[in-house]
């Protein structure tokens, strides 16, 4: 399970490091903010277009082939920048490494079912989770040294370094997962499996968290900076939130195989915690901002390792990559939908009506849930049986 951790953490320091600097204060950091906006789009939208098909890709093939050449892609895309030295190369490194992590991010997933019994699929994934919340918690603080020191060109060397380490560790250390006999699917099956509740519940929780986890690091510290605060205390205020995201994790998952928590209950309760801390970052000053970035955290971190664990014990084995690309991408959906629509409200009324829009839509979510959902999703007292 450790190459697959780091892969988590991998793919996470590369999204926010890079993200976090590109408008840096370095010779090669990216100055006009219409370009800085492309280059965060072009991410976002190779991860929006290619998870699902990576993740089908490694039901077909096996995951761990499709994991170790997406990081040794995602390397090439990182030294890509570093051997050309030109601004104009950073666009197909960054879509280079997009196109990549499409790849290892729902493959690492996928293994992650695979290599564990269902009964232990909290703890496999809190502690997959927690990996990747230190990649988002380090990334912005890591990556701002190495561009102060060496520039991006410096940053991408390092990605394109650790891409390399996991790589090789992941092909020497992961166990080779054939793939499974499975039966013919046709559209009309995906559609319908996709439109199940047992899919469409958790994909749903995990896009609301992120929605939210997305706005609270990107509009909490314009919360702050409003409120007189300095860049020092808003960006501890962002690393609390990954940090408490990162703690809760393992705890909710081993809850969830202990039995001390249902699936459904965990869900309603990590989105309510995640309603009340956008509706908290309303209040002004400095405690506003504290109390939004801890409950944030405490209720995407509940939510990810219960939603990914439902997703793993409701999907047929043979088709766990085509089910984690898909619910990737449900999430890159609420990583981008969130911060638009606070930020489209933010622009037609304050920042505060459009922190009290999103909370509003994830207490429906919180409503609806509890109204229809008396059956649980798939979680430690109903969860199949496979071999």
């Amino acid at each position: 399970m450790w190459p697959l951790h780091a892969a988590g953490f991998t793919t996470a320091f590369g999204a926010h490091g890079i993200a976090a600097n590109l408008g840096g204060f370095s010779e090669d950091a990216v100055t006009s903010l219409l370009v800085l906006g492309g280059l965060l789009a072009l991410y976002d939208g190779a991860e929006v277009v290619l998870k699902p098909v990576f993740g089908s890709l490694a039901d077909r093939i096996g995951a761990k082939p499709v994991l170790v050449g997406g990081l040794l892609a995602f390397s090439a895309a990182s030294a890509l920048y570093v051997a050309a030295g030109s601004p104009g190369w950073l666009w197909a490194a960054r879509l280079g490494q997009g196109a990549a992590a499409s790849a290892f991010s729902p493959a690492a997933s996928a293994l992650v079912a695979r290599l564990n019994p269902a009964a232990e699929h909290g703890r496999a994934f809190g502690s997959y989770g927690f990996s990747k919340s230190l990649g988002y918690t380090l990334g912005p603080l890591l990556g701002g040294l190495l561009v102060w020191a060496g520039g991006l060109a410096l940053l991408f060397l390092v990605l394109a370094v650790l891409g390399a380490a996991v790589a090789v560790w992941a092909a020497l250390a992961v166990p080779a997962v054939p793939p499974l006999p499975k039966q013919r699917q046709t559209l009309l099956d995906l559609a319908r499996r996709l439109a199940d509740r047992s899919f469409l519940a958790p994909t749903s929780a995990l896009a609301a968290a992120t929605a939210a986890l997305s706005v609270g690091v990107g509009f909490l510290p314009v919360s702050g900076a409003a409120a007189g605060l300095g860049t020092v205390a808003t960006g501890a205020a962002v690393s609390v939130l990954a940090a408490t995201a990162a703690v809760v994790q393992p705890y909710a998952g081993r809850a969830l195989d202990a039995g001390r928590l249902t699936t459904r209950k965990g869900l309603t309760r990590g989105l309510a915690v995640t309603a009340a801390g956008l509706f908290a970052a309303m209040l002004p000053g400095l405690a506003g901002v504290l109390v939004a970035a801890c409950l944030i955290g405490a209720g995407t971190g509940l939510v990810t390792p219960l939603g990914f664990a439902a997703l793993a014990n409701a999907t047929p084995t043979e088709r766990l990559g085509q089910t984690m690309g898909a619910a990737e991408l449900g999430r890159e959906l609420g990583d981008a939908g969130g911060p638009l629509l606070v930020a489209a409200v933010a622009s037609a009324a304050t920042l505060a009506c459009g922190y009290a829009a999103l909370a509003t839509l994830t207490a429906i979510g919180v409503i609806i849930g509890m109204a229809v959902g008396r059956r649980p999703a798939p979680g430690p007292e109903s969860r199949p049986t496979r071999g």
